[in-house]
């Protein structure tokens, strides 16, 4: 067991074992959300990071406790041999857990080599299950081949399946039910999420944001029996929904009888900073102790010297704040500055 002082800590006591590693942030749709504008704006490919590189970071946070890496974009499919990676990251001593989020768009016909180089889990995108709609909130995006992508993670086996609904106001918030619905003969999670106010479209985020609270009384006027799944509950088909610890910031209710469950993600209405236990690796090869704030720190200049790779980790650590302020202003009094990044340029 790993010593405290080994470990990932922040200033106010979270350890952090948990890094979520962009790969890419380029992406092959234009989610209003993610990339505002019609305009993309990408990291040169020489500027990003290789896979030995990527390997190199996460084994030196894996020395100071991290068990579970998530890769992300962009869209990581992007990438070409992406299952080199996994596999690469699968032999690296403490990593437990090896997790993609990605759109869906390319995943059906790599699902079942991504399972077979060692990723566990999967989290696709998908804010409608319309198909007009969904093409005009992706720009370009065809729900036909998320489904069959899903399909393909049903078949490839993966430990846990989630589909990540950001909801908005006056674009998707009529489809809850329809999702909820998916939960009652699927063993999978249905996580909606709070639109947040991150980077370029953080001045018009208001009129498209909504508080989740009104989900649980949909559930009620459907005569849908929902209760919270707590930590020690065990799961009817835990080979997709996974475990309850592996819940992170989401808190998970299950519909009396369904297969699966949905999840609640408040960033903004009801933060949960103060169990914040990830870093975030950007593809050009930066730490970000905290999505919405803007500090971040170069690694590149460290790979290949493990020990200081990990004064640099500690470093944005010690100035890792205790929580976001989405829902304030940040004033000329704060040390730290609202994230300029697009999301699609953070990895989420």
């Amino acid at each position: 067991m790993k010593s405290l002082s080994n470990l990932l800590v922040d200033s106010f006591g979270r350890v952090h074992n948990y890094v979520r590693l962009s790969i890419t942030d380029r992406c092959n749709l234009g989610c209003q959300y993610c990339r505002p504008g019609n305009k993309a704006e990408y990291t040169p490919q020489m500027d990003l990071l290789t896979f030995d590189e990527m390997v190199a970071i996460v084994n030196a946070l894996a020395e100071m406790g991290v068990t579970k890496v998530r890769i992300t974009g962009g869209e990581p499919l992007l990438r070409p041999r992406l299952e080199e990676l996994v596999a690469k990251l699968g032999l690296i001593t403490g990593i437990k857990r090896i997790g993609l989020t990605t759109n869906g768009m390319l995943l059906a016909s790599k699902a079942r080599a991504l399972r077979q180089a060692g990723l566990t889990d999967v989290n696709i995108s998908l804010d409608s299950l319309l198909p007009e709609r969904y093409a005009r909130i992706t720009r370009g995006g065809d729900l036909g081949r998320v489904l069959d992508a899903i399909e393909a993670c049903f078949e490839a086996g993966f430990e846990t399946l989630k589909l990540n609904v950001v909801l908005m106001q006056g674009v998707n918030d009529d489809e809850v039910e329809s999702f909820l619905r998916l939960t009652l003969n699927y063993p999978l999670r249905i996580r909606f999420i709070e639109y947040m106010p991150i980077g370029v479209q953080a001045e018009g985020w208001k009129a498209g944001y909504m508080p989740l609270e009104g989900i649980m009384a949909q559930c009620a006027e459907k005569g849908w029996n929902a209760r919270r799944v707590e930590p020690s509950g065990g799961l009817s088909n835990p080979s997709y929904c996974g475990t309850a610890d592996d819940s992170g910031p989401a808190r998970y209710y299950r519909i009396s009888g369904a297969a699966g469950q949905f999840g609640l993600i408040s960033p903004v209405s009801d933060h949960f900073c103060m169990a914040c236990n990830r870093l975030r690796i950007t593809a050009d090869g930066y730490v970000k102790p905290c999505l919405y704030w803007n500090d971040e720190w170069d690694l590149k200049p460290f790979i290949g010297n493990d020990e200081l790779l990990r004064q640099v980790f500690r470093q944005s650590l010690e100035a890792k704040p205790q929580r976001h302020e989405m829902l304030v202003q940040p004033s000329c009094k704060s040390s730290q500055h609202a994230m300029h990044r697009q999301m699609s340029r953070i990895g989420g």
